[in-house]
């Protein structure tokens, strides 16, 4: 195991009608003028950005409203955002949806405070100063509600890249199962596939005696494949519900990965998909990891192997363990299929001319060197043999 700092301060508010509580969080930590962020139709329609308000006022905090947050968040409300804040005098972001909203919030509370152009931090820069945030989790999937990290997408070549830092780690979250009982079936199996996702990307690692973060992995991991075919089934259950949002949230918050190197070279590969063809990030993610790991899985056969069975009841074939890690991914593939996932390129909505286009912006794009690195390091041909695995 390598050395670690984890420093995780959010203060997490879990149940049913716990958004009754975001006044007196927000005051609790030093907000007077809120902005709320948000997408739209579903947060109004349903009265829940009339209930934070409510509870804004009750506790004496002015509040503004900022929706329009889409899925894959643009730079362009960020910018717009950023600018509101400066003119009112904004001293809290409370990001009220799923990942996009939490993930521009950040990027807005960033910038806001900074004095060069927000997409430095999305460049590479450090982030250490923000506005606070806070959020009222809509959607079980980025585990953005608990992690130092955000997402977006520059409209300006369509780049979609990750910046982090503890300054935008959510003062608070307020984590309500019943909130994600009206979501779509499509939704909150992308939002399933999603958590999968972050955390076989921590189980990818090249870092020796891992076992403690190993079994934490592999634990949400046999959640998620016990509660997903529950929640879809049944979209009112909130016990299943309940247990996907704690999982989402300890997925992303770095508790899984602390002390060994992680991957995330599927996520960076999936982000080009969905930044092209502004598909959502867990259907791309479906389609995504099985190539990925397939291309890479001799790196080392015996993790695909372990995770085979020790998550999806694969029997051991000693003699052959790539046998054993080929059915493991394949058993993910099919959940991923079982419970709505696209399940190639065409489905997604990607071609295949466009793969060169894919490959420069994900390898060359916004001044990276023509490779991305984790648990092993893709070059350009790699990266093109990874998407045609897609077709």
């Amino acid at each position: 195991m390598n050395n670690f700092t984890f420093y995780s301060p959010t203060c997490f508010v879990f149940g049913k009608d716990s958004e009754s509580q975001a006044g007196a969080l927000v005051r609790r930590f030093g907000g007077s003028r809120v902005l709320i962020h948000f997408g739209g139709g579903s947060a109004l329609r349903s009265g829940l950005i009339d209930r934070v308000e409510a509870s804004l006022e009750a506790a004496g905090i002015t509040s503004f409203r900022l929706g329009g947050v889409k899925p894959n968040p643009r730079s362009g409300l960020v910018y717009e955002g950023i600018e509101l804040c400066r003119r009112e005098k904004i001293d809290f972001i409370l990001a009220v949806g799923g990942g996009s909203s939490i993930d521009s919030a950040k990027a807005i509370a960033a910038g806001t405070v900074y004095d060069g152009d927000f997409w430095d931090f999305y460049s590479g820069k450090p982030i250490t100063e923000a506005l606070p945030v806070g959020t009222v989790l809509t959607i079980s999937a980025a585990g953005s509600e608990g992690s130092p990290d955000s997402v977006i997408t520059l409209e300006n070549g369509m780049y979609k890249r990750g910046a982090s830092g503890d300054a935008i780690r959510p003062k608070f979250s307020i984590l309500n199962p019943a909130l994600t009982q009206t979501l779509p079936a499509f939704q909150t199996a992308a939002g399933i596939t999603d958590i999968m996702a972050h955390l076989y990307e921590r189980y990818l690692t090249n870092t020796k005696e891992v076992e403690v973060t190993d079994r934490m992995i592999e634990a949400l991991l046999l959640t998620m494949i016990h509660e997903g075919p529950r929640v879809i089934a049944d979209p009112n259950n909130y016990e299943a519900r309940a247990n996907i949002m704690w999982a989402g949230m300890m997925a992303h918050n770095n508790s899984c990965g602390v002390g060994r190197s992680q991957d995330w070279n599927s996520h960076n590969i999936e982000h080009e998909l969905s930044a092209l063809y502004d598909c959502a990030h867990g259907a791309g993610l479906a389609v995504t990891l099985p190539a990925v790991f397939t291309y890479v899985m001799n790196h080392d056969v015996m993790r695909f192997a372990q995770v085979a069975v020790r998550v999806w009841g694969c029997q051991m074939d000693f003699a052959h363990p790539e046998v054993t890690a080929k059915e493991g991914i394949e058993k993910l593939r099919q959940f991923f299929i079982s419970i709505g996932m696209p399940r190639n390129f065409a489905e997604l909505g990607a071609r295949e001319e466009d793969i060169p286009v894919l490959v420069e912006n994900l390898c060359r794009g916004d001044g990276r060197p023509g490779t991305i690195s984790g648990f092993v390091t893709l070059n350009e041909d790699d990266c093109a043999n990874i998407y045609r695995l897609m077709l």
